[in-house]
């Protein structure tokens, strides 16, 4: 990183007044007496002063609380920590607010298998009302599983929120999951009631998905009902024996919500699943709430009658994050399908034609329309456009140049990297924070986060792993069926003991501004030098020659520099031959280091990416040091079933010459 960044965006000179996080510090001010002149201050004592920070939040989103709290935070010790001990609450109760909004817009859905849908705060509360009624008729009652086999699409919604109004627990898969990775994900939490529907479209393509249901309903004998919502139309749009959406929701009732403790379960998050079977992250009503009110309001600004697009399957965290939108009275935009049809421009379109005031876009896709050449900015009317958000994986300092380009330097481009794990930001920028091209702002409030090297010293300048020191509310509840702790404990304690171990690399500089430059499972470390895979894919995706790219380090026993190999996808009509090669090669040594530069480059039809689109170097790895490819991924939890077996090819080619 650049000792000497380019400032890409400054914070407003009226920020204190006119944003969330500035109205907070006033707040402050007035209320508890506490001063703060900035962001830095502010993060500072957020977490020096954990609970100070939470019981101000707590008080400042107006927290509806059935029974106060005890206390802020029963100790600091990690995992352990207990939050707002005796409080009691809804988190669905929040995200459908008070009646006087009722005719204020909360969502707009958009498909590429029906018309649109807009349902005002009214309305939305209506159908929970309804949907609650009809999980009760059919015996959900707190504690329950519903589980969903759906799309990102309104009725979704109405049903997680009528599901967390009872108390009982959420868990989805998207319907382009395969049975088994959902039968394995729905048969951990043994669910009650499943809804589904029975196919939707894809771009052009329509899915068929009557047999995949068929399949689930036979392997969770736990399952009672089954929900149909109907969705693509048509004569084959149904599911044998199932109750019929419209039956659910048909008899109007009061909407109720149960009182809840702080930690009782909300929804199980699933981690990707690629290597075995996924985690199951309990995540709590008290702390999602709580949580997403700090970080959707403190830094991204949401506020009463703004509107987020923010493209995501119902498989992601994001999805969890898009819909915590309605907490701070804004209206979501919901997109199911495929989000490049018919083209690049469709999102921006979209954006346009809802007006959003928040975008959330993946580095890829961004990345591929800077590549297309694609001009938002003046193909579409993207005025009310306030910021736009970015996760998933990291960002490089091209993209940042292009937003700004293409829409203006009074944008806020919100860079951040969060997880699964926790299903809120743990870096990110905000509207107090300036804009460093190629970096993340900072680290989130109350989020005491650094980088630490391997004897758990804390690093600045310097290569390290991302670890958090103290407790979050949004840390999970644990994980399913792990009564004593020990998965959970194992999965983020057990590396740096009493701190989380988050899994990635990161590097925080002198201003604490930040840089993710992968997995810390999939680190490339030549000859004792860590690399980041991130900033070689910024470099090698740049050349109009290749559309995809990963890479893998295979270390020497003997302690050697190993083999650094890179897989391309190349364009249509190119072809990897040794003058494209040496172009490759010499853009990696100019732009960071001649240990970056591969020993070897191959190309392959497809790069293995998750559902969520992330990139699957550790099982690549593992497969070309001799492991059978259905000991390193399930099939089904990736977004191409056949993107393995080029990988495949290629390590039995290797064994095969170095016998």
């Amino acid at each position: 990183m650049s000792g000497d960044p380019q400032v890409l965006w400054t914070p407003r000179a009226d920020a204190l007044t006119s944003t969330q996080v500035g109205r907070f510090i006033g707040w402050l001010d007035a209320n508890r007496g506490v001063k703060v002149s900035g962001y830095d201050e502010l993060w500072q004592w957020s977490v020096s002063e954990l609970e100070s920070f939470w019981g101000a939040a707590w008080e400042f989103f107006g927290i509806r609380a059935h029974a106060p709290y005890e206390q802020v935070l029963s100790g600091h010790e990690l995992p352990g920590a207990k939050w707002f001990t005796g409080s009691r609450l809804n988190y669905a109760e929040h995200a459908l607010g008070p009646e006087e909004d009722r005719d204020e817009v909360a969502v707009i859905g958009h498909s590429q298998t029906r018309a649109p849908i807009v349902l005002t705060f009214g309305e939305l509360r209506d159908q929970v009302a309804r949907a609650r009624a009809g999980l009760e008729r059919l015996g959900v009652k707190r504690g329950d599983r519903v589980v969903a086999y759906m799309p990102n699409i309104p009725e979704t919604l109405v049903a997680f929120l009528a599901t967390a109004s009872l108390g009982a627990i959420w868990a989805t898969c998207a319907p382009e999951f395969g049975p088994r990775s959902v039968t394995a994900r729905f048969g951990m939490v043994e669910p009650k009631v499943l809804l589904t529907v029975a196919g939707y479209r894809y771009g052009e393509r329509t899915i068929d998905r009557r047999a995949d249901v068929a399949t689930i309903r036979a392997a969770v004998p736990t399952l009672e009902h089954v929900v149909h919502v109907p969705y693509r139309g048509g004569r084959d749009d149904q599911i044998p024996d199932a109750i019929e959406w419209d039956d659910l929701v048909g008899e109007p009732s009061p909407l109720r919500f149960e009182s809840l403790p702080f930690d009782h379960p909300l929804y199980i998050l699933f981690s990707s699943g690629t290597t075995g079977l996924p985690k199951a992250i309990v995540h709590s009503h008290g702390g999602i709430t709580i949580e997403h009110l700090k970080n959707h309001g403190l830094s991204w600004d949401l506020k009463p009658r703004d509107r987020l697009l923010w493209f995501s399957t119902t498989a992601w965290m994001m999805w969890n994050a898009l819909v915590s939108a309605l907490l701070l009275r804004s209206a979501i935009v919901m997109i199911d399908g495929n989000p490049v049809y018919p083209d690049l421009g469709f999102q921006w379109r979209l954006a346009e034609e809802t007006q959003a005031t928040m975008m959330g876009l993946s580095p890829a896709f961004l990345m591929g329309c800077r590549k297309a050449g694609l001009r938002p900015g003046e193909q579409f009317d993207l005025s009310r456009l306030r910021s736009v958000g970015v996760a998933g994986s990291p960002l490089p300092p091209e993209g940042f140049d292009w937003i700004y380009e293409q829409l203006g330097a009074d944008l806020l481009l919100n860079n951040g990297s969060g997880g699964t794990d926790v299903c809120t930001g743990i870096v990110q920028g905000g509207p107090l924070q300036p804009v460093w091209r190629g970096e993340i702002s900072g680290p989130c409030l109350a989020v005491d986060v650094c980088a630490f090297d391997s004897e758990g010293k804390q690093v600045v300048g310097e290569l390290g792993e991302l670890v958090i020191r103290s407790p979050m509310p949004s840390m999970p509840a644990g994980f399913w069926n792990d009564p004593g702790g020990e998965r959970y404990r194992a999965a983020y304690f057990d590396y740096f003991p009493g701190v989380w171990r988050h899994g990635d690399w990161i590097i925080f500089t002198e201003r604490g501004s930040c840089v993710i430059t992968g997995r810390s499972d999939a680190t490339l470390n030549r000859g004792g030098v860590r690399l980041g895979s991130g900033e070689l894919y910024a470099v090698v995706e740049e050349l109009p020659q290749v559309a995809d790219s990963l890479v893998v380090h295979l270390e020497d026993s003997a302690g050697g520099p190993g083999e650094l190999i890179l897989f391309v996808v190349l364009t249509p009509g190119e072809q990897l031959d040794d003058e494209l090669r040496k172009e490759i090669a010499l853009a990696l040594r100019g732009a960071l280091s001649p240990r970056h530069v591969p020993d070897s480059i191959e190309d392959v039809p497809a790069i293995p990416r998750t559902l969520t689109a992330k990139k699957l170097e550790l099982p690549v790895k593992r497969i070309l040091l001799g492991a059978k490819p259905e000991d390193v991924a399930s099939r089904d939890a990736l977004a191409e079933p056949g993107a393995l077996d080029a990988f495949v090819a290629i390590a039995e080619s290797r064994r095969t010459a170095a016998a």
